[in-house]
Formats: structure tokens, sequence, C-alpha cells
């Protein structure tokens, strides 16, 4: 029998899902376009310092807001469907942009990601998206060599993977998925960003956009961009890091990265070299850049109430 690093926390009583509350978020509209089976996103692994989502949205402000100030790094990184496929070593990681050429370069590449979760670990945030719905305990039975067995167990093979790299989920080190979408989105983090300089590291961006964007919400943040590959930052970012580093501008105050499995490798290093914030953004980039339908629609814990 398995013993499973995720269970082992629960047991614990250090962590436990609860509904991830945030004071101002309304998910209806986001049930209503994608049904009502997102709901179980809502129900995410919490550690018991940090018992509602008000908690953390503030921990994180806290953490980023000082992170400017100090200059201090703060990597911050989600990791959901693609990434639990990466480090499964699958080629199922590979969605609307190409994330790896083969399963060996996804075995090249793990020592270097699991070495950037040691930084992350130690100075940052990792925002893995963990609910009940994707820790699902696999049945072993004769009839799963016939079928595939029910439940998707994703997040609980991801969590076992951290593990196995003596990688903690820590009250320090973990965050829920969706606070990242919450806080970028918040009024806190438009009001933080105004008159700051922002850096956005995509394969694409429509500056204008963006800063129409930050406008109509009351934010005038100063926006640069820095383009980066849109295909195999995850397996090939050695090859692309100095290049990408030097083009950032000396001035900026907060980077926002899009670069799909490779924000990982991509966040940890910029914040390192610049002592800032490095936010891996993913939908919330699509946002500003008017292009909601890269994510299919609307996502949780992006729209506020007014």
């Amino acid at each position: 029998m398995t013993d499973w690093y995720l269970n082992a926390l629960l047991g614990q009583n250090e962590f436990f899902f609860n509904e991830l509350k945030v004071t101002g978020i309304d998910n209806s509209a986001v049930f209503k376009e994608h049904g009502p089976q997102l709901a179980v996103e809502e129900d995410a692994l919490h550690h018991k310092k940090y018992p509602s989502g008000d908690e953390y949205l503030s921990s994180v402000q806290e953490y980023i807001e000082d992170s400017v100030k100090r200059s201090l790094p703060a990597p911050v990184v989600r990791f959901a469907d693609g990434e639990y496929a990466f480090y499964r070593q699958s080629l199922g990681c590979n969605g609307l942009y190409k994330q790896a050429e083969s399963v060996e370069a996804i075995q090249s590449a793990l020592p270097l990601h699991v070495q950037s979760f040691y930084k992350l670990l130690a100075k940052g945030k990792m925002a893995p998206l963990i609910h009940p719905g994707n820790t699902v305990v696999p049945k072993k039975s004769i009839l799963n060599f016939f079928k595939k067995p029910k439940g998707d167990d994703s997040a609980l093979l991801f969590t076992q993977f951290l593990a196995e790299n003596k990688i903690a989920l820590t009250h320090e080190s973990y965050i829920p998925f969706y606070i990242v979408y919450a806080y970028l989105t918040s009024s806190s983090f438009l009001r933080f960003v105004n008159d700051k300089h922002i850096c956005i590291l995509n394969s694409t961006c429509d500056t204008e956009a963006c800063e129409r964007w930050f406008r109509k919400q009351g934010s005038n943040p100063k926006i640069s961009f820095v383009p980066i590959p849109d295909s195999y930052l995850a397996t090939q970012w050695p090859k692309f890091r100095e290049e990408i580093l030097a083009k950032i501008p000396d001035d900026i105050d907060l980077c926002l990265v899009g670069a799909g499995i490779g924000s990982l490798l991509v966040c940890v290093d910029v914040a390192e070299e610049r002592q800032i914030p490095a936010i891996d953004g993913g939908h919330v980039l699509n946002m500003m850049n008017s292009r909601k339908d890269k994510s299919k629609g609307n996502r949780l814990y992006t729209i506020w109430g007014k």
C-alpha cells in the first residue's frame, strides 16, 4: 500500500480541505459559463495557519509588498494539470503550447526543475491546484487492467513527486492555486502597482490592452514587455536564460510571467537575479491582453462583485 504524502499531511492535522472564501469574489458567472462541476475546485487545501481565503490573500499581499520594499526575491508559481503531467514524465503536458519535445527531454530537464523547486521552497510560494476532485486514491483491482480507474489522482501524484524529492508543503511554502488569480485581480494589487514599473514576460503582449485593463480599474503602472519563446521553455530555459534576463529593464518593480510549465524556472531566476517579485500570471495575463478566449473564457477567483 502506498504511503501518500498528502494523506500524511492531512493526517497530521496541519492541512485540511475547506471552501476557499475570499470576500468580494463571485464565482457564479464562471459556474454558469463552464458548469457546476467546477465547484469542487473551490474546496482547496488550507494550512491551519490560514483557515480562510482572506487570510491567504492578505499573506500574499504582505509578501509581495515586503519584497518590493526590501528588494527581496519573491517567486510565486502555480501548478495544475499541465505541470502534473510534466512531472509524471508524460507528453500529456502539451496543450495550447508545446511544453516538451519528448519524454527524454522531460527527464533531462527534471534535475533543473528540482533545483528550482528548492529555491522556490526557500524563498517563494508554490500554488498547486489541490482539491478533493484531483486527490482521489486509485483503487487497485484486477478490473483496472481492463479499464481506466475512476477518479483523478493528478494532484496526489504531484505531491508524491514533491515528497520523493524532499520538497515540503508548509505554511510558508504553500498557497492555494486560485489565491494567485484573486490577488492579481484584487484592488489591493491594483493600488500597489499604481505608478510602479511592471515587466511582462510572455510570448505575446498587447501593451496598450494591458494599460487599458489597469486604467479601467483605476491603476496606472508603467508596463514593459520582454518576449519569450512560446514553446519548450520548460526543457530549454538554459538556452534562453541570459538573453531574456538581460532584456528586463533595470528599474523594474515586479515581473508577471507567462511561460507555461517553464514558469517555475523563469520566476525563480528572474526573482533571484533582480531581487523582485516574479509572479506566474497565467490566465490573468490573458485578461490583461483582452485574450480570455485563450483560456476558453472566465476562470474562478477572477471576478469581483461590485
